[in-house]
């Protein structure tokens, strides 16, 4: 019992501490591409940022995602020792068998590649060639860019289970500085090369990423650290490609089963996430210039977001997918980890619901000052400050449901995940069709209120699982988390009004010295909230200093460990 409290402390420390890392790499990257619009916005047009930022990165995204999203969520959910026995060999063939269904991503991705492309370059709608020159060979150079980064994803994979938390970081962070150092050069000194500048960034990236991975684990391997780490099932440079089986299947019967049915959620999660650049490119409801505007306030308003959340998600889905059992619920699985997990998972929404309502309550009053100081009047007049209005509120929604996700796919069984594909099918339909009329009605800021739609009704059907999941369990629901405490509530609404005040008296002038004003009374009020926040809400506060800030938090919770044990 020692031990297995132990180990799932580790996982937790480890998650953690992916998390924290991934934060950072998801705040530098936000933070550089809003200072590289910022800063292109004076050497390209509109249309060509709306071509590259929506249309290319579309389809990079797109093959990436179809190809690797499935195999990726399954090789992390297939536990080894339920696959194999304890015999080094088994835990051996064992890999052997996952390495070779991982490389199995690379004839989906070429499929992947050729249909996309060729979709991208005589199905939809083309710039114009005199405007935007270099448009098919952009469109080549971005899926074949997509294509040979999937070549990394075996050493990915075995990052991730091992858990290499800062290798994802290094390898990502120098891919996306060098894609920013490339693209900077080449659109100040040739800025007649129009899209040609973007794709030889984006082969600095693919190409960069690549050799990091490659170049580490062969300095691993190579230099004897491959010893250090118990079972590692890599001991040699050839054990990271296929190897023939005879007497046994080549893959992994279970992981690979499980593939197939994450890889139809994928598609449908894929059209769900990026529904209305889909829209934008497939029904050209937006022009081209509009669709970068619209991006531009699109990664402004995520920048929080993503900096937080999709760390949290990622790293916290590998802590649950290693203490839950599969299609069990919590009467099922061992008490402590349910405990344990229970109480991860409360403050994770608490948390995330604070974060999200603290970016409500100050983005509602804050959103045309920003978008003025960020782009003058080009992004604030006119639908701009709606728009990030609008996304203020999906931010709150997507926190929820990101969490929520993250915990439901961990512990559903495959039945329950070919189910649920069904369901996405269905949210798909709503999404896009309501999309598509809502945009029609109110411009681009229905592309927002049909995320919105989208993603309340799947934080229902996670509530509904999470509710059956704690059915028959004594534990304490963690969607208690949902709501924070009365006097941060109110806090927050006293923040808002405040500011709002602050907003209609002083921003409508252009003068610097109200906007000052007007930029201290946020910063009080949001002083308050902190405080409110410490104070009355102590679980949170705890569980960060805990995962995130004390240096000595692994030896405290052993030491927690070894006194529940006695």
């Amino acid at each position: 019992m020692e031990k297995s409290n132990k180990d799932l402390k580790n996982v937790l420390q480890s998650s953690s501490k992916l998390a924290s890392y991934n934060m950072i790499l998801q705040l530098s990257f936000r933070v550089l591409t809003f200072l590289l619009n910022a800063f292109i916005l004076r050497y390209v047009t509109k249309d060509i940022l709306g071509i590259v930022n929506v249309r290319l990165v579309l389809l990079y995204g797109t093959i990436i995602f179809m190809s690797r999203e499935a195999f990726r969520r399954a090789c992390l959910s297939t536990e080894t020792s339920s696959s194999a026995d304890k015999g080094g060999h088994s835990k051996a063939l064992y890999w052997s068998q996952t390495i070779n269904l991982l490389w199995c991503m690379i004839p989906v991705g070429l499929v992947c590649m050729v249909l996309l492309i060729y979709c991208w370059a005589y199905l939809f709608e083309n710039p114009d060639p005199l405007a935007v020159p270099y448009y098919g060979i952009a469109v080549l150079v971005f899926g074949f860019c997509a294509w040979i980064e999937l070549f990394a994803e075996p050493l990915w994979i075995i990052g991730q289970t091992f858990l290499f938390v800062k290798l994802k970081v290094i390898s990502e962070g120098l891919a996306i500085l060098v894609k920013t150092i490339v693209t900077v050069l080449l659109v100040v000194w040739y800025p007649q090369w129009g899209l040609i500048s973007f794709c030889c960034a984006m082969v600095a990236f693919s190409i960069t990423y690549i050799a990091v991975y490659y170049g580490y684990f062969f300095w691993f391997i190579t230099s004897g650290k491959v010893k250090q780490i118990e079972d590692f099932p890599i001991h040699s440079v050839r054990d990271f490609f296929p190897k023939l089986h005879l007497d046994v299947p080549l893959v992994n019967i279970n992981a690979a089963k499980l593939t197939v049915s994450f890889f139809k959620q994928s598609v449908l999660k894929g059209l769900l996430t990026e529904g209305e650049r889909y829209i934008m490119t497939v029904l050209n409801v937006l022009s081209f210039a509009d669709q970068g505007v619209y991006d531009i306030v699109n990664n402004l308003g995520s920048l929080v977001a993503r900096f937080i959340f999709l760390p949290i998600e990622e790293s916290f889905y590998l802590f649950f997918v290693k203490t839950l059992k599969r299609g069990e619920d919590a009467n099922q699985q061992t008490p402590n980890q349910v405990l344990a997990i229970s109480h991860v998972l409360f403050c994770l929404l608490r948390l995330v619901v604070l974060i999200g309502s603290t970016i409500l309550a100050f983005g509602l009053p804050y959103s045309y000052l920003l978008l003025d100081l960020y782009g003058g009047t080009i992004l604030s007049s006119g639908t701009g400050p709606l728009l990030l209005k609008f996304y203020c509120l999906y931010v709150l929604v997507i926190a929820i449901n990101g969490t929520t996700e993250c915990f439901v796919f961990a512990a559903m069984s495959q039945n329950e995940v070919e189910n649920y594909n069904k369901k996405m099918l269905l949210f798909s339909f709503l999404f896009l069709t309501t999309s598509y009329y809502l945009t029609i009605l109110v411009g681009s800021v229905g592309f927002i209120l049909a995320n919105c739609l989208n993603m309340l009704a799947r934080i229902i059907h996670s509530i509904i699982f999470l509710k059956r999941f704690y059915k028959k369990s004594r534990i304490s629901s963690p969607l208690h988390g949902l709501i924070p405490r009365p006097v941060v509530l109110v806090t927050l609404a006293v923040s808002f009004l405040i500011c709002s005040f602050s907003e209609s008296q002083l921003c409508c002038h252009r003068g610097w010295i109200f906007r000052v004003v007007h930029i201290s009374v946020g910063a009080i009020c949001l002083c308050a909230v902190a405080v409110s926040v410490f104070y009355f809400e102590r679980e949170v506060v705890t569980f960060l200093r805990e995962q995130y800030f004390s240096k000595s938090a692994k030896n405290q919770n052993e030491r927690v460990s070894a006194t529940k044990s006695k």
